[in-house]
């Protein structure tokens, strides 16, 4: 794998990352209450606003450190899609006036897919574990 693919995978993954867990930090330090009381305004079960919330959360922390990037990136794609679909599709791309639109969503839903189809392996913490078990089992195997 080039050095260079590896290198923008890992920037993706980082600020991937770290947007969603603001978000999801946010959601709860605001009051999930209200976070639910928004999705039912909506049409939304208000539960899930706590579901949202903490796959945001705990995903973001996730993706920073490469535990399970495609799985966490494949439910980053299906929260923005939902988003979009939901939420931002009726204002437009860029919103109209009343709210935002749904570029910075579609970009996010973008950059999740990426990593959902490719992964991203440098610096990531669930290669270093799974490379060490590996590593592990070979040699106790050979014995």
């Amino acid at each position: 794998m080039d050095n260079k693919y590896e290198v923008g995978t890992l920037i993706l993954r980082v600020v991937l990352g770290l947007t969603f867990f603001v978000h999801g930090l946010v959601k709860f330090q605001g009051g999930i209450e209200n976070t639910a009381g928004w999705f039912s305004s909506i049409g939304l079960p208000g539960f899930l606003a706590t579901v949202v919330a903490a796959i945001e959360l705990v995903g973001g922390i996730a993706l920073v450190l490469g535990l399970f990037s495609r799985a966490v990136s494949a439910l980053f794609v299906l929260l923005m899609a939902g988003a979009i679909i939901k939420v931002k599709l009726a204002g437009g791309f860029l919103g109209n006036g009343q709210g935002a639109g749904y570029e910075l969503d579609l970009a996010l839903l973008a950059m999740a897919a990426a990593i959902a189809i490719t992964g991203s392996k440098l610096f990531a913490l669930d290669q270093m574990v799974f490379r060490a078990k590996e590593n592990s089992s070979n040699s106790t195997s050979i014995q």
